[in-house]
């Protein structure tokens, strides 16, 4: 068995991340995913480079490392929609999937006959998902979806950054990672109700929908107050103090959560007087008093190195992390406990395995699997084509001689 998905199979026409993202989750989880590349280009993160893949010498392969992230557990074919030929090939292939994943802009599939309304007469028991930037209905539909671009429009920019600063975006494409996971776990759902129903539905994912839910605690702060979040830096609104703090040799995150956590904290940091001071005796004060207790702490922790903070906080059982740059988070011990990092062999890496992100999803049961590596452009082309459709590989040859494949 693949996997809890095992027997799933998803027509994959999605390209860049947020669509890749979902398909991947999928994958990992079981799914069959045929992914669909245009003749000749493929999905554009394959061009998104460098860095490239390297291969045994250390040199670069002739393979994206952003595309490697988000494409594993997938077969590429090739497919020309443009082409009446492709189109039918297509519709062909529909027929013998659960799941079609899209993220074109809105209406760009209707034009070549495989939007949902153009689908779901023929097979009403597919499962349509469509990720967009805005969505299939509301006035901004026909907008392209950019993640820098969802970050600004969705408030997170407004919410990140120095206060005397300018609004910051977050350092990963946070925008397309989250509106692929909640397409992710929209599909789960419409699989569930296409077993008990045997119907079909559209799913309509967009990155701004999914952007405004995650605002969280910042959102409904505005929601019930009417007033709008000022930026903090790496201070959180609600609790001080919970943000990085200076040391002698660098910094530190401290999470102090409650109370009785901040006594703790003044024991070890030997500033217990500090309790009698009502600006720091509780939570809420401390909120108040925000930048008069920063001020203090900051005075406080800058005294000693980062190492003998960490080691004392946490035998107090205090939330305390290093600031870990991307070579440390890889060589952390948790991290490789957990085995976060995944080789897998790859055409393109010859001797050498690809090194990937592995999921984050553990199942007693039924565990993640890693069957394919990112597959390079049209590389089951003919396997598929044979497999779905019982078309030999002459063929094959002949579409591919007129661009269809």
């Amino acid at each position: 068995m693949n996997g809890p998905l095992d027997g799933l199979k998803i027509f994959d026409l999605t390209r860049i991340l947020a669509g890749p993202h979902c398909t991947q989750i999928l994958g990992d989880l079981g799914a069959e995913i045929i992914k669909i590349e245009r003749p000749g280009m493929g999905d554009d993160t394959r061009n998104f480079a460098p860095p490239y893949l390297r291969d045994e010498n250390g040199d670069d392969s002739s393979e994206s490392a952003y595309f490697a992230g988000t494409n594993r557990n997938k077969r590429s074919i090739t497919l020309n929609l443009s082409d009446p030929e492709g189109q039918a090939l297509a519709r062909r292939m529909i027929a013998q999937c659960d799941v079609l994943v899209e993220n074109f802009k809105t209406g760009t599939l209707a034009k070549y006959g495989l939007g949902f309304d153009d689908l779901h007469g023929e097979f009403p028991r597919l499962i349509y998902c469509s990720i967009t930037g805005f969505g299939q209905t509301g006035p901004y539909a026909s907008r392209p979806g950019y993640d820098a671009l969802i970050q600004a429009m969705g408030g997170v920019m407004s919410l990140t950054g120095e206060p005397d600063g300018t609004p910051m975006k977050i350092g990963v494409s946070i925008a397309d990672m989250m509106s692929g996971m909640y397409a992710g776990m929209s599909i789960l759902a419409a699989v569930r109700h296409q077993q008990l129903t045997g119907q079909g539905q559209h799913i309509d994912i967009s990155m701004l929908d999914s952007h405004v839910a995650w605002l969280a605690n910042q959102g409904m702060s505005y929601l019930a107050t009417g007033e709008v979040p000022a930026r903090l830096g790496n201070s959180h609104p609600s609790i001080v103090p919970y943000q990085v703090m200076p040391s002698a040799d660098g910094h530190f995150v401290l999470s102090v959560g409650n109370d009785p956590t901040f006594e703790r904290f003044c024991g070890v940091a030997g500033c217990a007087h500090l309790l009698e001071d009502e600006r720091f005796r509780t939570a809420p004060e401390r909120v108040r008093n925000r930048d008069h207790v920063t001020e203090v702490l900051n005075a406080i922790t800058g005294a000693k190195p980062s190492a003998w903070w960490l080691a004392e906080l946490e035998k107090a059982k205090i939330g305390c992390g290093p600031i870990n740059d991307l070579a440390q988070v890889f060589d952390d011990p948790q991290v490789k406990a957990r085995e976060m990092v995944i080789e897998m062999a790859h055409p393109a890496t010859g001797k050498a395995p690809a090194k990937l992100i592995a999921s984050p999803i553990k199942m007693s049961g039924t565990p993640v699997t890693y069957r394919q590596a990112p597959p390079t452009l049209g590389q089951h082309t003919e396997e598929v084509l044979a497999e779905l459709l019982d078309i030999p590989a002459s063929e094959v040859a002949a579409l591919r001689e007129k661009g269809v494949v």
